[in-house]
């Protein structure tokens, strides 16, 4: 049991798979802003005002793992997302943060698993006051097909050369201890993980983490609910060019974030648009295009009905910034793991959908209404289990 004193002590831990990828990087620039120009962070994070026992958000540090060869800061700036200036101005942090080589390809998903399990261990030592969180930010895989497992030792005897290396992250994960935040469309919340995170008193949020237009659209479709007005179409475009973007063009690695972009609109509404006619009427698209790199765009055509059955349209256009967007929500993410691991929470936390695309566990909330009441509900609950248990010490 978590003692709640304690926990101010001990700063949050990022341990990140992907390290140096878009996200990651960019994740890892913000930590390095947290040391130093924290005004920079703090504003666009979520969390910043809540869980007032745990370690000030400025403490937080990260490790993780990466295939990619070049250090940490060179990868920021081949990324491109922020000047390079702005880089300069963290590189003793940035050069600080410690990144292990990804388990190579060729070894069996158990020694895969062993590997990271060990280098968890010792990143622990690096850090003996920490707490550490794994934070999911591979890239966009296929099917894995081990859902049938029937516990971890099936899915090591199942697992393939093909299978998707996020599962050694998961499962290193998990039977460590540590909460598990997949921000990925990645399927690694199998069945059999899930167990052995809830032996392990670990909790797991994911998956698919929701940024920019289908954080919109979640808005909007909750609000032409309210209103009682039908949607009779809802035609989605996505341009961006950077590594995410490109690895979306194979069909297998897309299949999972299209289907989750596409679920979330009819579980909002109730009901499948073009469900009249029968015929396919939301339809989600993702191009690479290079020149626009890590400045995604994302434009939306809406077509709905009111009073006398009339059509409307409604026209979205968002030029966002991917990982801009996406690196405060997994440092949020982070904190949440902490205070809800120190409150007794193990297994998926569905109670985090307003994260996510394809929110994991029973019951989410679907519309943008109940998730943000859910989320309050949630950090209360918190916030009561540890202060009576810190007044019964």
């Amino acid at each position: 049991m978590t003692d709640p004193e304690s926990l101010k002590n001990r700063p949050l831990l990022l341990l990140v798979a992907g390290a140096k990828g878009a996200v990651a990087s960019t994740l890892a620039l913000a930590v390095a802003a947290l040391h130093r120009r924290p005004e920079d962070v703090l504003p666009g994070l979520t969390t910043a005002g809540r869980f007032p026992y745990l370690a000030a958000v400025t403490e937080t540090v990260m490790a993780g793992w990466d295939s990619k060869p070049e250090p940490l800061d060179a990868a920021i700036q081949c990324q491109g997302i922020v000047s390079e200036g702005r880089c300069g101005l963290y590189a003793d942090e940035l050069r600080q943060i410690p990144i292990r080589k990804a388990p190579p390809t060729d070894l069996n998903l158990e020694k895969q698993v062993d590997a990271v399990t060990e280098d968890i261990r010792q990143f622990r030592e690096v850090f003996p006051k920490s707490l550490p969180v794994l934070i999911n930010l591979l890239p966009a895989a296929p099917h894995s097909g081990l859902a049938q497992c029937g516990d971890l030792m099936e899915i090591y005897r199942s697992a393939g050369p093909q299978t998707l290396p996020d599962l050694a992250y998961a499962i290193a994960a998990v039977r460590s201890g540590l909460p598990l935040v997949n921000f990925t469309p990645n399927e690694v919340e199998l069945p059999a993980i899930v167990a052995e995170s809830a032996d392990r008193r670990a909790p797991i949020a994911g998956r698919d983490g929701k940024t920019g237009q289908t954080y919109l659209k979640t808005v909007l479709a909750s609000a032409f609910k309210e209103r009682q007005l039908t949607i009779t179409g809802w035609y989605s475009l996505n341009i961006l060019g950077n590594d995410d973007g490109r690895n979306l063009m194979d069909p297998d690695r897309a299949a999972g974030k299209v289907a989750n972009k596409t679920g979330l609109l009819e579980e909002i509404l109730g009901y499948d648009i073009g469900g009249r006619t029968g015929l396919p009427s939301h339809k989600v698209r993702i191009d690479y295009y290079p020149p626009r790199g890590d400045a995604k765009e994302a434009w939306d055509v809406i077509d709905f009905k009111g009073l006398f059955d009339l059509p409307m349209s409604l026209r979205l256009n968002l030029q966002g910034r991917d990982s801009i967007l996406a690196a405060p929500l997994v440092l949020d993410l982070g904190r949440w793991m902490l205070a809800l691991q120190a409150a007794g929470r193990v297994g998926p936390v569905p109670e985090l959908a307003f994260f996510f695309k394809k929110p994991v566990g029973e019951n989410a909330p679907a519309t943008f209404q109940h998730q943000v009441e859910t989320l309050r509900q949630l950090a209360n609950e918190c916030d009561r289990t540890l202060k009576g248990r810190s007044s019964s010490n």
